[in-house]
């Protein structure tokens, strides 16, 4: 579509010359004076709007007034003669886009005008994608209605826009990393970056040169200066996922930079300043790797300033069809399927499996249903092996007063021979190991010694 121009002129002559030259690039309105563009906006908004600074006994000022209360102001271009360039210029201080002088150059006047209409498409397009970012990493990402999610909601809201560092604790899958872009969209800071770094993809060796950078020749490789992600982050979040990977020598680096807010790249002896805010995220307790001598107890106190606790799904059961619903129409857009629903029988089976790798693995087992559905429902037999089977059934619910090695391996055994039908064949094979071994734990485990045929 052409984009809407409206030509502001007291004479006719100059309306219609400009019509006829413009109206190939654009859907031209003309308005003699202030009060029929302001009549022409309120009915048709304009993307572009050219008028003369003076119409008569009125000024082209008022029209850029109207061009400025609208909820989309249009570009204002104002026309001048040549003799009177310091009125236009007052004109763009008071919020005009551009001027052009008398006579017109038509070719630089199309130009300019076109160039006026894409800026504005630029600046929506970004406030939108803004607008978007903010929802896709929002708290509106975080979907449930637990009490434990709740919780973690509640705390979210309630440190965001504060400068303390946040470490995120809980198992793979749960989340971590959306609760750490919630963090960062609701902070003042959410104009900065949002950097992550995942620690435990990378060798202590290239994690210390990920972090801080390095400079050109400071070891074997490095060709060219890098600019760490520290400094990528300047004015805004870093992310640093699995903090308990980082080795021992990072792990000093780390908290210089912390302490002091500046870093020196690797190979380098500058100082330079740093403003960042560290969320840190671990599935491991560092608490537990501080004791054992693996984490430094002053980092961990450093990055420790809040501690958020994100739920494993299987504490948060209620949450599972809410999630799997949402799963269900982002993959259902995305294969041209949308009047998929679940069967009644898949959501039991959702409810009743484990989910060891959280909502992660929720949203695999979703998408496969989706791709593998037939018809308008997905039916248990459209989902992986491992939610149909419960993980070939061996999911003791262990109780934390119940967590001694002895009592988790005869669970397992008496899960796998009630699935199996107390055949120890299966229920080896499904446990991984000989049917031999099975005996001699089964022997073990019976104060009598007897064992299944």
């Amino acid at each position: 579509m052409r984009p809407k121009l409206l030509v502001v002129d007291d004479e006719k002559n100059t309306r219609d010359a400009l019509r006829r030259a413009l109206e190939d690039d654009f859907e031209v309105f003309v308005a003699a004076n202030v009060e029929s563009s302001k009549n022409l906006m309120k009915s048709e908004p304009m993307d572009v709007v050219l008028t003369d600074l003076r119409l008569g006994s009125e000024s082209g000022l008022d029209v850029l007034k109207l061009c400025q209360r609208q909820n989309l102001p249009p570009p204002c271009v104002v026309m001048t003669a040549y003799g009177s360039v310091e009125s236009a210029v007052e004109a763009m201080r008071q919020g005009a886009y551009d001027y052009v002088t008398k006579p017109l150059d038509l070719e630089h006047a199309q130009l300019l005008l076109q160039r006026a209409v894409r800026t504005v498409q630029v600046e929506q397009e970004n406030v939108h994608l803004k607008a978007q970012l903010e929802r896709s990493f929002g708290l509106d990402r975080i979907l449930g209605k637990s009490a434990a999610i709740e919780k973690v909601l509640d705390r979210v809201r309630q440190v965001a826009d504060s400068k303390a560092s946040v470490l995120l604790e809980g198992e793979s899958g749960t989340g971590k990393e959306l609760v750490a872009r919630a963090l960062h969209g609701l902070s003042s800071r959410k104009g900065g970056p949002f950097v992550a770094v995942h620690c435990a993809a990378l060798s202590p060796q290239l994690l210390e040169s990920e972090l801080f950078g390095h400079e050109k020749g400071s070891f074997t490789g490095a060709t060219e200066r890098r600019i760490g992600r520290f400094e990528q982050a300047q004015g805004g979040t870093i992310f640093l996922d699995e903090v308990g990977e980082i080795d021992a020598a990072t792990q000093v680096k780390l908290l210089r930079v912390l302490g002091e807010r500046a870093l020196e790249r690797v190979g380098g002896n500058r100082l330079i300043n740093v403003d960042v805010r560290l969320i840190a995220a671990t599935h491991r307790s560092l608490d537990r790797l501080v004791q054992e001598g693996k984490f430094r107890e002053d980092l961990y106190f450093r990055i420790r300033v809040v501690q958020i606790q994100i739920p494993p799904l299987r504490e948060r059961p209620e949450d599972i069809p809410i999630l799997a619903e949402s799963f269900r129409k982002e993959y259902s857009l995305e294969n041209g399927k949308g009047d998929l629903s679940f069967a009644p029988s898949s959501i039991k089976l959702f409810m009743d499996y484990r989910w060891p790798g959280n909502v992660r693995e929720l949203r695999t087992a979703v998408e496969h249903g989706v791709v593998l559905a037939k018809g308008k429902t997905i039916e248990p037999d459209d989902l992986p092996n491992s939610v149909r089977r419960g993980s070939d059934g061996i999911q003791p619910r262990i109780e934390p007063a119940s967590l001694r090695l002895d009592k988790i391996q005869k669970n397992l055994i008496d899960a796998a021979m009630d699935k199996s039908g107390k055949n120890i064949s299966k229920a080896a094979q499904a446990l991984g190991i000989s049917r031999r071994t099975l005996h001699r734990k089964l022997a073990q485990s019976s104060k009598k010694g007897k064992m299944p045929r």
